[in-house]
């Protein structure tokens, strides 16, 4: 049986799984009717992001496994590089 990364990753070809990474930064913010999560990552200079309808408790310190993919936001003019988080889970 194989896991639900797993199905993930062979059914979308740009997706990244990263296991047993350490949160550094957890910020939450309201955006229309979702909370928007922005994790930083030990080591990595790129933030992570993802949305909830609620919010959450915050998980600086933990380790985390993430299943994600890389996109880009427009944010003053300039494109930045951001990853944008399917699967988050507490490791």
């Amino acid at each position: 049986m194989t896991s639900l990364p797993e199905k993930l990753l062979k059914k979308h070809q740009r997706l990244v799984q990263t296991d047993n990474v350490k949160v550094c930064s957890h910020v939450q913010r309201e955006q229309d009717d979702w909370i928007i999560n922005t994790l930083m990552i030990e080591n990595i200079e790129v933030p992570f992001k993802y949305k909830r309808k609620t919010p959450y408790r915050s998980i600086v310190g933990q380790k985390v496994n993430l299943t994600y993919y890389p996109t880009t936001e427009t944010v003053a003019g300039f494109d930045i590089e951001v990853m944008k988080i399917v699967r988050i889970r507490i490791s």
